[in-house]
């Protein structure tokens, strides 16, 4: 029969912090959904992950998902740009 301690290796205080996880998925799916939403959100997570840093891990993944923030917001404005120089969106529907 098999024994079960109290203490685990998960609990020693060497867990990822989980808002530079958060940022990274933000940074991630927003470079193809919703960036101009995901985008600061992963810049905001990962600047509050970075100065949680000396704490938890993390602080990679924290500045991947600001690097990446940055990204998805550039990459909406360029799509801006490129939407208003075709002269706007159209959403007509119908024949």
């Amino acid at each position: 029969m098999s024994s079960y301690s109290n203490s685990s290796t998960a609990s020693s205080g060497s867990r990822t912090n989980g808002l530079a996880i958060a940022s990274l998925c933000c940074g991630i799916v927003g470079l193809f959904l919703l960036n101009i939403v995901l985008g600061p959100l992963a810049i905001v997570f990962g600047a509050v992950a970075r100065r949680q840093a000396a704490v938890r891990n993390g602080a990679g993944m924290a500045k991947a998902g600001i690097v990446l923030g940055v990204v998805d917001v550039v990459l909406w404005l360029v799509l801006l740009a490129v939407a208003a120089s075709n002269g706007g969106f159209s959403w007509y529907v119908g024949g």
